[in-house]
């Protein structure tokens, strides 16, 4: 049974979040967890490398029927074998669903603050980005619909983080059958990247966009994996569910030579980790959740001007640090003062500076020192 409270050494493994920065930095940015992945994933992984050949992957037959069950068990949603494309990524996915769908020129539209890849695309296809940014209440992140509204009366797509990254706000069903009325009152285009959608605490429960009705299911690109949930984002496998025939063919065709098939042993672990990981990945949302109210607790007892609002989902948090008074941005203060790696605020926005995004997703003690190591910089001033 796997023991999220052991800390192992990841520096000299290849690993990015551990390579960014010298040995004196303790990393708490990128989206990768610091837990073992499930023991029921490295014995698939074992049991695939005792055959020596290792050429290009496909995904089993096997696989593609337990998305199938997944997808109803989960969420009620009735798809078919014939409608998942596998992907070596989730931002592989909506890049090509942007090129094969949009024109240069056209708009798209970005709920801000978001990660930097989906911040990013629009410019990689000649697109113009409208923003529409969330707005933080005393209770969590609300989404205006006016703003959205205008938005989309100017673009042809929109490209949606749900659960959301970095804020951690669980769309409601609410929220997003507003969305889908939008969308189709604009005959806009739905691209959700809903990579966190096995991530969520309290009791929330995810709902795919495309499971509102049949006319939303006709226009989405739905993207998901097993990466972020089991920690397997280094195997490089994801996969897109698209119901419009008409659209995930233009969506293959996309491929244009520059994706190509997906990691062969990535497909054996996330077929393992949807088949056999339930339980790690039940003790695992216990302990993150724990993480993630340690954090909150702290924060407040030890930075009262940092304002964070507990993430509904994800591993990651989002601290307001506009109040600290700090001369400049809050993450080269941390970094340099001390010691301590976290994701700049102006990666998700311009309008983003002031804050830091803190990944929570690691053993108790690497938190704790963490937020040592804050308390020691914010000391020196």
């Amino acid at each position: 049974m796997t023991d999220f409270d052991a800390v192992y050494e990841r520096r000299g493994t290849g690993s990015s979040k551990w390579s960014k920065y010298p040995t004196d930095i303790l990393p708490m940015w990128v989206a990768d967890m610091d837990f073992p992945a499930a023991p029921e994933i490295l014995e698939a992984i074992r049991n695939r490398l005792e055959h020596p050949m290792l050429g290009y992957g496909v995904a089993r037959d096997e696989l593609r029927a337990r998305i199938v069950e997944d997808m109803q068990s989960k969420y009620h949603w009735s798809i078919t074998p014939e409608d998942i494309v596998f992907l070596p990524g989730v931002e592989p996915g909506f890049n090509m669903g942007l090129k094969a769908m949009l024109e240069p020129g056209d708009g798209l539209v970005v709920q801000t603050p978001v990660y930097r890849p989906i911040l990013n695309a629009p410019s990689h296809w000649g697109l113009v980005r409208n923003d529409v940014p969330l707005r933080q209440t005393e209770h969590g992140y609300v989404m205006d619909v006016d703003p959205l509204a205008a938005a989309l009366s100017q673009s042809r797509a929109l490209l949606l983080c749900n659960p959301q990254n970095p804020t951690g706000k669980v769309f409601t069903k609410d929220e997003l059958t507003e969305i889908a009325t939008l969308c189709r009152d604009n005959d806009a285009l739905i691209i959700s990247d809903e990579i966190h959608c096995d991530l969520l605490f309290d009791g929330r429960h995810h709902i795919p966009i495309a499971t509102l009705s049949e006319e939303t299911a006709n226009r989405t690109i739905t993207l998901m994996a097993a990466s972020k949930t089991f920690n397997i984002a280094g195997l490089k496998t994801a996969f897109a569910i698209i119901q419009n025939k008409s659209i995930r063919e233009r969506f293959v065709l996309s491929k244009l030579g520059m994706v190509d098939s997906v990691n062969v042993l990535g497909l054996e672990a996330t077929l393992a980790a949807y088949t056999h990981a339930s339980g790690w990945k039940a003790r695992m949302l216990s302990y993150i959740q724990a993480n993630r109210d340690y954090l909150s607790q702290q924060v407040a007892l030890r930075f009262p001007a940092i304002r964070l609002i507990k993430a509904e989902a994800t591993f990651l948090a989002w601290l307001d640090c506009s109040e600290l008074g700090l001369a400049g941005d809050p993450q080269a203060f941390f970094l340099e003062h001390g010691k301590v790696g976290f994701s700049a605020g102006s990666e998700f926005g311009a309008a983003y500076g002031d804050y830091v995004r803190v990944n929570f997703g690691c053993p108790r003690a690497l938190l704790s020192e963490g937020l040592d190591r804050m308390e020691r910089a914010l000391g020196k001033r």
